[in-house]
Order: structure tokens, then sequence, then C-alpha cells
């Protein structure tokens, strides 16, 4: 691709990731328009209805629009890192067992009382986080094994803690009381309307995006193949080591925030792929961006088509993406790899 065309590609996708900010905050029980909007931003208030602006903006919807944002950017660079780590275009973030492990976290948690509603929510966000990098380590330590680290071993380890985990969560919502189930569920779901801290999410996205750039000529080299990134000279091992632990974080971060959401990264860096080709210096900032945009726009989606009940944002990327994974599969090549 020309740099041109990969210039144009990008500018179109910030300024879908700035719009679907500004629709985030515009749209809701109390309908903004873009002044109001603006205004509430640089603070300005007087009258009721500004000051009524402003307290909407800054304390209910900017929190959660800029962690749902943070959220979608770090699952569709975690689920691009994957693919191409993995050589394998169904990898997603979900593949080494976080999500199951952050489950049973912020479940526990919520059994114990640390739940949403209880005003312990940072304790709900703490224990599914303990929960997901508990995961991750159990998954790199038992693929590692004697020594010998292979990303067969680390795939396979990671479906088999999967299956703990969710053998676990079923567990306990079978013993849940009937009054928690429904924050329990919601919680599985995808649930972004604890995601009020956006502090977090968007640090770590930043760095996690910086260290994947970082390292974008060598994943460029392990796409054509290991023998021939090994032979151009990258540290694979190091590298894929790294990276692995890097989409493990950036997978817990988005999961302790939002809860489980799927498809994001998933059929995102399919997309852009398509779009951009395969080349990881543009697919992994564009990707980032279209992640984050399309998780903003479904969250605000989910909390007003019936308002002022809400939906959980990850059966909307659910409705969204299996179509739209199942036009991909039928259109690809057999046997084509990330």
């Amino acid at each position: 691709m020309n740099r041109h065309r990969a210039f144009l590609v990008l500018a179109m996708l910030s300024i879908l990731a700035v719009l679907s900010l500004g629709l985030a905050l515009a749209v809701g029980s109390v309908s903004l328009g873009v002044g109001e909007v603006a205004a509430a931003l640089l603070g300005h208030s007087g009258a009721h209805e500004a000051s009524l602006a402003v307290d909407v903006v800054h304390n209910l919807r900017l929190p959660r629009a800029l962690a749902v944002f943070a959220c979608g950017g770090l699952l569709a660079l975690a689920g691009a890192l994957m693919q191409v780590l993995l050589r394998n275009p169904l990898a997603d973030p979900y593949v080494l067992g976080i999500s199951g492990g952050a489950a049973v976290g912020a479940l526990a948690a919520m059994l114990l009382g640390v739940g949403v509603g209880t005003g312990f929510g940072f304790g709900l966000e703490l224990a599914s986080f303990m929960g997901a990098l508990s995961a991750m380590w159990l998954v790199f330590g038992l693929a590692r094994g004697d020594g010998s680290w292979t990303q067969t071993r680390l795939l396979l380890t990671g479906v088999i803690v999967a299956a703990g985990c969710s053998a676990a969560v079923a567990l306990m919502l079978s013993l849940a009381p009937e009054q928690q189930l429904r924050g329990m569920l919601f919680w599985l779901m995808g649930d972004a309307g604890e995601a009020t801290s956006p502090a977090l999410p968007l640090l770590i996205l930043a760095a996690g995006l910086a260290v994947a750039m970082f390292f974008a000529r060598e994943l460029n080299l392990l796409a054509r193949g290991l023998i021939v990134a090994q032979t151009l000279g990258a540290n694979v091992e190091h590298m894929r080591l790294m990276l692995y632990f890097l989409a493990s974080l950036l997978t817990a971060t988005a999961v302790t925030s939002v809860g489980s959401v799927g498809f994001v990264g998933l059929v995102v860096p399919h997309l852009v792929r398509l779009v951009l080709g395969n080349d990881q210096r543009l697919l992994l900032p564009a990707a980032t961006l279209a992640g984050a945009a399309l998780l903003t726009l479904a969250d605000t989606l989910a909390r007003t088509v019936i308002a002022p009940q809400q939906l959980p944002v990850g059966v909307l990327t659910a409705l969204i993406g299996v179509p739209v994974f199942l036009f991909l599969l039928a259109r690809s090549p057999r046997g084509e790899h990330s």
C-alpha cells in the first residue's frame, strides 16, 4: 500500500474514533447538541441547562466513553498481535484463557459481596484483574513445562485452562443467590455500566501500542514464516514471549473494565487487514483505532436502543461480529494464514 492511501485510511479511522466519542457524549436519556457537548467539555456553565450538560458529560458519559474507547482499542490490538504471533486468523484475545480467569476472579468477588452497587467497585476490578493475571501465569507456566516452550503447547494449555475456568464459572453461577445472578450474567456478557475509570486502560493502551510498534518490523518478518524471521536476524523467541505477555496484559485490562466482550479482537484485525494489508506498522495502529471506535459505538447503541434499560455491550458486538466473521470466513481462501 502506498503512503498516501495508508495516511488517508488512518486519518479516516481517527475521524471515526473522534466522532464515536462525540456521539457517545451527545446521545442518551438527556440528548445534547454539538454546542452543548463542546461547552460542557470546556467547563462552561451558568444556566441550569448548561450546568446539567456539564454534569451529564463530565460525571456520567465522558468517563464511560473513554473507558470503553480504551477497551475497544486494547481488544483489537491484542487480537492483531495474537493472530500474527500464532499465525492463525482464528486467534483472538481470549485464546489463552485470560477471559476465563478474569471471570472467575470477578464472580468470586461478587459472591463475597464485592459487586456492583456495593460500593466496592475497585475491589471487583482488582479481583477480576488478579484472576486474569493468574490465568496468564498458569498458562505460561504449564506451557513451559520442562523448558521446551512452543506456541502449539501454549495454545493447547490455554484451551485447557479456559475450559477449567468455564467449569468454575458454571459452578459459581449455580451456587449464586438469585439476587446476584443478574449482575453476574451481565458481567459475563460484557457490561460497560461500571466502566467509569478510564485512566488505567488509556495508559496501558498507549504503552502497549508503543511497545507493539517497536516490534512491528520483526512481526512483519514473523508473518512471512518462522525460518524467514530467524534467518533475517529477528530474535523470535524473545519477541514472541514478550508480545504474548503484552497481549495478555491488554486483554486482562479490557476484561477487567468491561467484562467479556467478544469478536472485537477477532473481527476488527481481519477487516483492517483487508483494507491495509498485513504490514504491522499500519495494521496495529489502524486496528486499535477501529476497535476503539467500534466498541464505543456499540456501547452507545447498547445504552440507548431500549433506554432507560441497557443491553450488555457484548451481546451487540456478538450480533455484529458473527455475520461479519462468517462472511470473512466464506470469502477467505482455504488454508489462509494471518
